[in-house]
């Protein structure tokens, strides 16, 4: 690109056009404004999405990200806009989701002044980030958002914050721009030890019982063709964390069901049977093992991992494999001996015979008088025939929808893993139906969860982006009512909400809804949700005491995994 003096509010955008970003997600300001100043005379080039709140541009560019494979742009002012970013950060953070976050800051002379609207982003963000760096001067712009995007999207993805003084904004500089594709002291593709792989594959191919979990390191590395391939050659039974959810299709032979707190009963009880524990991309969090004292003792544990701090962390291995995922995978393929394990396999089918008659079938058909969330979940499958994207936000919703939704192709499944963020899935709903146009996507949500962010509502009525919402409403912050019910003796302590005429609230933002009431209602009002062109708000009352189980109780084992 040829050398021209531009200020650095223009340098800016021109930095995001040569990283190939055309959407981006955010909320104007003072500190900002002469980079929003610059997006106006490019806004045929750089969409720019207005939201509600800050933390609805973060989120939707995390969906946009998970739901894309690219990099999110959010951008925000100065002081309570950038401190509004910071729960969508500490997601992306968790998460492992490439975004990176532009805010505006006070003029250099005013830095530490405690100026109107100046707050330390840099501090503040410093533990939730890959990366961050404050810009003091427009020189500074192209070489730090370019190692921003080689930062966020390389080896273990995440989040980097960029803090722009307003000074950097305005003064001249002159422009080029080069992509980074390397930083010294920084390896974020480790090289493969193929010694490590031989180790791997002679204790898979000795295994009797071999069990692989995988997590979305799969996804992240584009792994998806590798693992079915590994699958099928090893006839190795596969479960998938809740974020590595859709990495292979839910309906798969070898497709075994989730782990995890409110995961399948096999998946989980048998991790405790394995003799070789198979871990991909996945970094062995606490709702995954339960008791870590208690956890696969009896099993070699193979761990194939990007991040080598992930590795030892938690469950000791027998042979770590640090290296990017689809390499390795690509280069255990052929050492990998052809087996069916079906005596092993028999005992999944087994498993899930005891779960089906304790748990499943009562919730996808229940006797009861009230809707269940499966039978919900159940019958948007019936429509969607497993290829929407199916965002959730956090609670018993989100446990139902990961549980029995169905999935034919990957990046189908977006939701907040690590934090738990409630307020997620609108916002990130948004971001995934723009960055992927093509696809149905559903978010799925609480009515606690809902209202944490129900302004974006006015995001979805301003850009007329066809999302299909259902809020799965059962009048309790459910999760946590769940807990009461089971461990605190039934006493609902501040969790019974007394909520507002969604409906209404939707209708006033033209948007069109629904609310069902009764089971007979249920599969008319889904079939013209998703045959709708448009946004669709559907209000679905729930069973209000309707629980999730199976469930590993905190602290226990995952031997110890409870069906009622």
């Amino acid at each position: 690109m040829e050398n021209n003096r531009i200020s650095g509010a223009e340098a800016v955008i021109r930095c995001l056009l040569a990283e190939g970003v055309d959407l981006v997600y955010g909320y104007p300001g003072g500190a900002i404004m002469p980079v929003y100043d610059e997006l106006y005379k490019f806004q045929d080039e750089l969409h720019h999405v207005l939201v509600r709140h800050e933390q609805g541009a973060i989120h939707a560019a995390q969906g946009f990200a998970r739901a894309t494979g690219k990099v999110g742009v959010a951008i925000a002012t100065s002081g309570p806009g950038a401190t509004n970013l910071v729960t969508g950060i500490a997601d992306a953070q968790i998460d492992s989701t490439p975004i990176v976050c532009i805010t505006g800051q006070v003029g250099r002379h005013l830095l530490g002044s405690d100026a109107f609207q100046e707050t330390d982003i840099i501090g503040i963000s410093t533990p939730i980030t890959k990366w961050n760096f404050q810009i003091t001067e427009a020189s500074q712009i192209p070489e730090v958002i370019a190692k921003a995007f080689f930062i966020a999207k390389s080896g273990r993805p995440g989040p980097v914050l960029i803090d722009i003084t307003k000074n950097a904004q305005f003064d001249l500089m002159d422009f080029s721009y080069k992509k980074c594709n390397s930083i010294r002291s920084y390896t974020p593709k480790p090289t493969l030890n193929l010694e490590k792989v031989k180790e791997a594959a002679a204790l898979i191919n000795q295994a009797k019982k071999p069990y692989i979990v995988f997590g979305q390191g799969i996804i992240l590395g584009q792994a998806e063709a590798e693992l079915k391939a590994f699958v099928e050659k090893s006839g190795i039974p596969a479960a998938w964390t809740i974020l590595g959810l859709s990495a292979l299709p839910t309906d798969h032979p070898l497709n075994v069901g989730m782990v995890g707190m409110h995961g399948n009963y096999g998946p989980n009880l048998l991790t405790n049977e394995c003799d070789v524990l198979i871990a991909l991309g996945m970094r062995f969090d606490d709702r995954v093992t339960g008791n870590l004292a208690t956890y696969a003792k009896q099993a070699k544990v193979i761990h194939f991992e990007i991040d080598h701090a992930e590795i030892d962390k938690n469950v000791k291995t027998e042979v770590a494999v640090w290296a990017d995922v689809k390499e390795s995978l690509t280069a255990l393929l052929p050492l990998i001996e052809s087996k069916k394990h079906d005596a092993w396999h028999n005992e999944f089918k087994e498993k899930y015979k005891i779960e089906f008659d304790a748990v499943i079938k009562e919730e996808l058909n229940p006797a009861k008088n009230g809707i269940s969330m499966g039978e919900t979940i159940e019958m948007i499958n019936k429509y969607s025939n497993g290829d929407a994207i199916i965002v959730s936000d956090v609670g018993q919703h989100q446990m139902f929808a990961c549980r029995y939704a169905k999935f034919n192709s990957t990046k189908s499944n977006v939701t907040s893993g690590g934090l738990g963020t409630m307020g997620f899935a609108l916002p990130a709903a948004i971001g995934a139906k723009m960055g992927k146009p093509d696809r149905e996507v559903v978010a799925i949500i609480g009515d606690g969860g809902f209202q944490m962010n129900i302004q974006e509502l006015g995001t979805i009525f301003q850009t007329k982006v066809p999302v299909k919402i259902v809020v799965l409403n059962n009048e309790f912050l459910g999760m946590v009512r769940q807990w009461q019910e089971l461990f605190f003796d039934s006493r609902y302590a501040s969790t019974i909400m007394t909520n507002p005429n969604f409906i209404a609230i939707a209708e006033g933002y033209h948007i069109q809804a629904k609310k069902v009431t009764k089971r007979e209602e249920l599969e008319g009002a889904v079939a013209e949700m998703l045959a709708s062109k448009d946004s669709y708000f559907l209000e679905v009352m729930i069973e209000k005491e309707n629980n999730v189980f199976p469930m590993i109780p905190t602290g226990a084992s995952v031997s110890e995994m409870r069906l009622s």
